[in-house]
This record gives C-alpha cells, structure tokens and sequence, in this order.
C-alpha cells in the first residue's frame, strides 16, 4: 500500500494531479482544495489513501494525515462514498466539517455538491460522538503551501482549543458538549482566542 507520496506535480487536471516521483508518474485524486494549493513544477509531500479493487487501483491524496482521517471517517457513512468524501474536503476545512457536526449544522454540509438534506443530517447525527476528537484534530489542518508544516498562528490553535475543551470536561461535561461549546466560542471569537477566553465563551453557551 502507499501512504505517502513525495516528487514533483507534472501535472494537474479536473480532479487529479499527477505527481512525478523519481521518473514515475502518479495520478493522484485530491479535492478542489488540494488541487489550488499546488502548482505545476511544484515539490509537494502528499499522504495518501490507496483504495485496492479487483480492476483497479486508485490513489487519492491530501496535505495532511488529518484530511485523510476525515476522509475515510467520511466514507463510514451510508451514502457517502469517495466522490462525495472529497467533494466535503473541497467545500470545507476539516475544522470547519468538525465545527459544523458540533453544533449540528447541517445546512453547511449540505453545500457539498452531492449531498443532499438527508444525507448532510444523517453526517451529522453519526459523527456527532465523535466530534470532540475530530474538532480538536481539525484544528492541526492549516498548512503552508509547500505542506512541509503548519504556520506559526495555526501552530498555536490546537493547543488553546484542546486545553478548552479539557478543562470543561474537568467540570463534568461531557466530551459532546465541551465540544460544541468550543466551536461555537471560536466561531464567535474567532481562531486567535486564547484557552481562557474559550473556557469563558463555551462556560457562557453551556449554560443556556
């Protein structure tokens, strides 16, 4: 199996990049997202999923090991297959996917072409539990373009967010809702907030 994949893009199309290693040529599937970050010519590092069937072996590939983890989290869903997982990578962060499922907005996953209102509320009713895990790994996503590494200000967001939503869980709540109220204090705060202001805002949402 392939797990990563590190050379030159050769090329770029539609819904793929082909990704010259050593003389071989790779033909890559990655988001919309994916495919404006690079440039042809450009040196990329991609982590990659390899999907093995009897007629066919595909590659699908992202810029971070975060994208890949939703990417297959994604596909656990009844109706969502690898068309659709990559089209909600295209559409969204992965932190913007976590934020969305923690506060069950729906409607903002239903803007991933291909999925419908049933489909965006059953993505947020089965990965609801698992919000708080994926919300604190969507905060590692942002990455410089060359994906050798984070910026320095996203660097510093994992942290803040992950001690937020430890310390509610400290105070009896449980990880759903440490969860939620996070999000919704660093959709109103916006990325910058610090850990306090975060405990502060999410206290102030838990207590509606």
């Amino acid at each position: 199996m392939i797990g990563k994949l590190k050379g030159k893009v050769d090329a770029i199309g539609e819904s793929h990049a082909i990704i010259d290693v050593n003389g071989v040529g790779y033909e890559v599937q990655c988001s919309a997202r994916t495919l404006r970050n690079i440039e042809h010519g450009q040196e990329v590092s991609l982590t990659i999923d390899t999907h093995v069937r009897e007629d066919s072996i595909r590659l699908f590939g992202f810029q971070s090991e975060v994208e890949r983890s939703w990417f297959r989290t994604l596909q656990g869903i009844q109706g969502v297959g690898s068309k659709v997982a990559l089209a909600a990578l295209g559409t969204m962060t992965p932190q913007d996917l976590a934020n969305a499922i923690a506060l069950g907005n729906w409607q903002t996953i239903e803007q991933t072409p291909g999925v419908g209102k049933k489909l965006a509320q059953r993505i947020v009713l089965e990965l609801k539990d698992k919000a708080p895990a994926l919300t604190a790994a969507g905060l590692n996503v942002p990455a410089s373009k060359s994906g050798t590494g984070t910026t320095p200000a996203s660097a510093a967001l994992p942290s803040a967010a992950a001690e937020a939503m430890s310390a509610l869980s400290n105070l009896g709540y449980n990880p759903a809702q440490a969860s939620a109220a996070v999000a919704a204090a660093m959709q109103e705060l916006g990325p910058g907030a610090d850990t306090a202001k975060l405990i502060r805002r999410g206290l102030r949402e838990l207590a509606r």
